[in-house]
């Protein structure tokens, strides 16, 4: 019976290398302190923003409470006694904010592409250094700059002759001075200029060479490459470098306090004086009392909350063009 039984053969079980097993067993150990390590970073930062947001809404309710929504359309700011309107200051926020992007948008685009696909090469690192550089002046600067400088040049040349060619348009009529919400969006506009061509030529230099390369094949110029094929790719990085100029614009204040006039007041025109959100915060705390504390904190929150929003539509827009490109 044995010897017509089949036997298989039996194969011996291969000696496990217990070097090898400990380096492909997974190192749940170490995974799980890397975890903890990342959610506990981030719940710190979650609870100092929500703290931080608590803290300053909660110091505003005494203003809300005095002066209730006229607070945000009321156009008398006086401590004095007791009016609390912050429309002059969300009026000129805006003013200057809208300057500064009208001028430093388009030319921060144009100066972008330049340097990664016009100017030579061996240029193009010294370039970059400069924008980055001018990025990183502090504020204060632009403001002396602004006030030594710019400031006597818009009084006595650049306003008058801005007057005479618009023929007395209201938006430049008045008497010229040293301090101005125009001489403010000028200032602001040379801050956000090196931020939005930083960025937006990390933008630009990420489209794919494949792409231009196939544009300039099919007979297209280098200008209708540029504009037609170069831009549009990089609208992600281009929506973001003029979401963060703008929230820069929006709250810068050292720069823009020396220069604006710090006038609670609405005008019809950009050469008057005004102010900012941003720099009455950093003005209104030479002998101010708790209240006044109070409705610079609710200055604080709208001023968030504009920042905020323009994020939001950044945002949005950006999802708009993406699903635009994905039909």
């Amino acid at each position: 019976m044995t010897g017509d039984m089949a036997v298989e053969p039996t194969i011996a079980a291969a000696p496990k290398d217990p070097a090898r097993g400990r380096a492909s067993r997974p190192r749940v150990g170490s995974d799980r302190v890397y975890w903890s390590v990342l959610y506990g970073a981030t719940l710190v930062f979650v609870a100092v923003c929500i703290t931080f947001l608590i803290t300053l809404i909660a110091s505003s309710f005494s203003a809300w409470g005095h002066s209730g929504l006229a607070l945000l359309y009321g156009t008398t700011w006086n401590p004095g006694n007791g009016q609390y309107g912050a429309l002059p200051l969300i009026v000129g926020t805006l003013e200057t904010t809208a300057i500064a992007l009208l001028l430093a948008v388009p030319l921060g685009f144009l100066v972008a592409i330049a340097i990664v696909h016009l100017i030579p090469a061996r240029l193009r690192t010294p370039m970059a250094s400069l924008v980055e550089l001018l990025a990183a002046v502090p504020s204060v600067v632009y403001g002396m700059v602004g006030v030594v400088v710019l400031a006597p040049y818009f009084q006595q040349h650049f306003i008058p002759w801005l007057q005479t060619v618009t023929q007395g348009f209201f938006l430049f009529a008045g008497v010229p001075s040293t301090t101005s919400i125009l001489l403010a969006g000028v200032v602001l506009f040379v801050m956000v200029l090196p931020t939005i061509v930083a960025l937006s030529r990390d933008a630009i230099a990420t489209v794919p060479q494949d792409q231009i390369e196939g544009a300039l094949s099919v007979g297209a110029t280098k200008w209708q490459t540029l504009f037609r094929v170069v831009l549009p790719s990089a609208r992600t990085g281009l929506t973001g470098a003029v979401t963060l100029g703008t929230a820069r614009a929006l709250g810068e204040t050292i720069a823009v306090a020396m220069v604006i006039g710090n006038y609670f007041k609405i005008t019809h025109s950009l050469v008057s004086g005004g102010t900012t959100l941003a720099s009455a915060l950093a003005t209104q705390w030479d002998g101010a009392t708790s209240l006044t504390i109070s409705a610079l904190g609710a200055l604080a929150v709208v001023l968030i909350a504009i920042t905020a929003s323009v994020n939001l539509v950044g945002r949005r827009l950006l999802h708009r063009a993406n699903q635009g490109s994905s039909l």
